[in-house]
């Protein structure tokens, strides 16, 4: 059975990390293994065949990886550890889904934009890995092609993004500029007067810079993405279920750091898997889990037992990600900009861009701390969008002044998605945790997660595969940080 021994520093010590499944090699697929016995059945007893209980919806007993979470995230890391995987079938992985709908899946409810104006060198660097990955992903020998199936469209716009900073953060915009450059991106500054001409449709006043993204920026459809994604990976030979993931089986040993302090060291064996609509659950046995789960992250890192130690110890540190809710709205303006409109992320926070051909726009704006919804539910707030987005829309271009003026509301639809919110700095988790040591994380990227998916997902494989980051190093991603309160900033995060 596939086996690799995976090494990650704690401290000055080394961790050993193994995949492979505690009880040897695992058996053949499950279901093939029910229509075996039935077949033997049918060969040996007389009379009618013996019907068996149906488990063709059971997942297998057996998987060396476990995926908690079907999403963008979770699928990606899936591709990348078939296809990194050093011979075919060597690594048998199972991805859990709870919601095969994908109804609240952050993924199918964003608006799809892919940018490289960050001000960390890594969401950069992860921008540019993947719109190289979406340009190719038709590819038959490398990305999502699967023979005899249509392509994936993407319905890419290259509209590209437009940044627009006040006076205050115009010294800040130009350095984030020279990063942005930096690592490749494509990217120009333009004054208020060259934002004018370029854009006439644009009310440049309290706009003192703003940048522009030339190429490799703009937006496609979140669900030819996912749906290409997971398509492809099933013709590779990942296994699917339904159903939630409730506990985790580990065991514990003991480690004395340089320092003399016991650290517990946790290793999941078994994840219980309760189906849909059922008491009924099953567990599997693993070497490996990856917590993929979204907005319930942090639910999952809780089972695992994460952060339930003393506070102030690495042991009672959370993994702070928890659901956020995040309105968009839909509205028609004919006399709006036109179809050179890239999306505009205005000084106010509040950002739009054109959907479609007929005169269509979607924006909205991040809630203020003091303003976040409940997300309890996924209704939507029209008031929101006629308070807190439609007075800085009609401000900063002038033709949405006569959306004011109707008497009814004027948004066509909204719909509500949750972020997978990173309360501690917004920014991802990616790799594994110090003290479970084979729980992987990626998630937490608070709304920058399916453009960046790509190139997670790559980096998650390439720690579990080969025990460290390759292609884009993400180290400062580490869960760790949040123990050492070691926050790491972005502040172009829409």
């Amino acid at each position: 059975m596939f086996r690799r021994v995976l090494q990650l520093g704690l401290g000055p010590g080394r961790l050993t990390r193994g995949l492979g499944t505690r009880r040897g090699s695992f058996t053949l697929d499950w279901e093939a293994q029910v229509l075996e016995v039935k077949k033997k059945l049918r060969s040996i007893l007389p009379g009618e065949p013996l019907e068996l209980h149906d488990t063709s919806h059971l997942p297998p007993e057996h998987s060396d990886v476990v995926i908690v979470g079907g999403g963008i995230l979770g699928l990606s890391v899936a591709f990348w550890l078939k296809k990194l995987e050093k011979k075919r079938d060597a690594i048998r992985v199972l991805v859990v889904e709870q919601d095969h709908t994908y109804s609240k899946a952050s993924t199918g409810l964003s608006v799809g934009g892919i940018w490289q104006q960050f001000s960390l060198p890594e969401n950069i660097q992860l921008s540019l890995f993947s719109i190289n990955f979406l340009r190719n992903i038709n590819v038959c020998a490398e990305h999502l092609a699967v023979v005899d199936a249509p392509p994936v469209d993407l319905k890419f716009n290259p509209a590209g993004y437009l940044v627009l900073a006040s006076e205050k953060d115009a010294a800040s915009l130009e350095n984030k500029v020279r990063v942005q450059r930096q690592e490749g991106a494509k990217i120009c500054l333009m004054s208020a007067e060259q934002l004018q001409n370029k854009f006439p449709w644009i009310n440049t006043e309290g706009v003192a810079l703003a940048s522009y993204g030339m190429e490799d920026e703009g937006w496609f459809d979140p669900w030819s993405l996912l749906h290409g994604l997971r398509r492809k990976v099933q013709s590779m030979g990942v296994l699917f279920c339904q159903g939630e993931v409730t506990r985790f089986i580990t065991s514990s040993s003991h480690m004395e750091t340089s320092s003399r302090e016991e650290v517990i060291l946790k290793r999941i064996h078994e994840v219980h898997v309760k189906m849909d609509n059922s008491l009924e659950y099953q567990p599997v046995e693993c070497a490996v889990v990856i917590n993929a789960a979204g907005a319930w992250s942090g639910q999952i890192a809780e089972l695992a037992g994460i952060g339930n130690g003393p506070p102030g110890t690495l042991q009672g540190t959370k993994l702070p990600v928890e659901p956020r809710k995040r309105y968009v709205y839909l509205w028609h303006c004919p006399q709006g900009p036109g179809l050179e409109a890239p999306l505009v992320a205005d000084t106010s926070g509040v950002y739009f861009r054109r959907e479609g051909l007929g005169s269509n726009y979607l924006g909205g704006c991040s809630p203020t701390e003091e303003e976040e919804p409940d997300p309890a539910n996924l209704e939507v707030d029209h008031d929101f969008f006629q308070k807190k987005v439609l007075p800085h829309l009609a401000q900063r271009v002038p033709a949405f002044e006569t959306l004011k003026c109707l008497m009814h509301p004027q948004v066509h639809s909204a719909w509500a998605g949750y972020y997978d919110y990173n309360t501690f700095d917004q920014n991802g988790v990616v790799g594994p945790h110090p003290l479970v040591v084979n729980m992987y994380f990626a998630t937490g990227f608070s709304g920058h997660g399916l453009q960046h998916a790509p190139g997670i997902g790559r980096a998650v494989a390439e720690m579990v595969l080969q025990g460290g980051f390759e292609t884009i190093n993400m180290s400062p991603f580490l869960f760790s940080r949040f123990y050492l309160g070691e926050k790491l900033q972005d502040y172009n995060i829409l």
